[in-house]
């Protein structure tokens, strides 16, 4: 035997430990497109009072986001916005009921780009021939998208619009798509149109029939489940309460 390779393997051993240890604070939160500002915000505050952690923030529609993680992608927190979404990752095994809670809340609005001269005030306008293409979430993956249809089919107005629709694969994606002017008008959560009101206006709010509520949960499979109950719990301190109502969040 050569007793001269045991002090490599020590050392191997070694620094694979202190890889581990380095990363053993790191938490992966993935979260709707729409928490982008509000968490980056969050970020250096969790880590401040949670020294040796480390966010890593990973954006995109809740559906794609539940498919990725479905899929194995490490995760560690999901934050989704709406509860269809936290439903699905339940059914599948990915988070436990017990573990979830509704952190914010927000609104539906129509915009338009800030230049624009034509305003619609209702639902309705939108089927006229002034405005040929609108900015809506594809359905099947963006949670405002499933908003917008479920508004729109309850006043018999999906027929008319579907045809008109630029889908977005999120939110943010609607918001540009405005704010570049490429859309006549577009649906998207308020706290976005805030955001950017040097390009987009606000034309009317749009009420829904549930109330829009963003559920969090930690994940059965994280890799980080300690930290990220931390990161869950720090959601709901004053702290991030506050950075949440700066732009525009409401209580769930």
């Amino acid at each position: 035997m050569n007793f001269r390779r045991f002090p490599r393997a020590f050392a191997l051993a070694a620094a694979s430990l202190v890889s581990l240890a380095a990363h053993a604070g790191d938490v992966t939160v993935s979260a709707a497109a729409s928490l982008t500002n509000a968490l980056r915000d969050i970020a250096p505050l969790f880590e401040a009072a949670h020294p040796g952690a480390k966010l890593q923030l990973n954006f995109g529609a809740s559906g794609a986001l539940l498919a990725q993680i479905a899929k194995g992608a490490p995760a560690d927190v999901f934050v989704s916005a709406d509860q269809e979404t936290m439903d699905q990752a339940q059914t599948q095994g990915l988070v436990k009921a017990e573990q979830r809670r509704d952190v914010v809340s927000n609104a539906l609005v129509v915009i338009v780009p800030t230049a624009a001269t034509k305003v619609p005030k209702a639902l309705g306008e939108l089927a006229d021939n002034g405005y040929p293409r609108i900015a809506i979430g594809l359905p099947a993956s963006v949670p405002v998208g499933r908003y917008t249809k479920g508004v729109l089919e309850a006043a018999n107005l999906w027929g008319p619009i579907e045809p008109k629709m630029i889908g977005a694969n999120n939110v943010r994606q609607a918001l540009d798509y405005v704010a570049r002017a490429e859309v006549d008008a577009g649906f998207v959560y308020a706290t976005d149109a805030a955001i950017m009101p040097d390009k987009v206006k606000v034309a009317f709010t749009v009420p829904t029939a549930k109330p829009i509520l963003y559920p969090v949960a930690t994940l059965a499979g994280a890799p980080n489940p300690a930290e990220a109950a931390k990161f869950v719990d720090f959601l709901f301190t004053p702290a991030a309460q506050a950075v949440l109502a700066k732009y525009g969040f409401g209580k769930p």
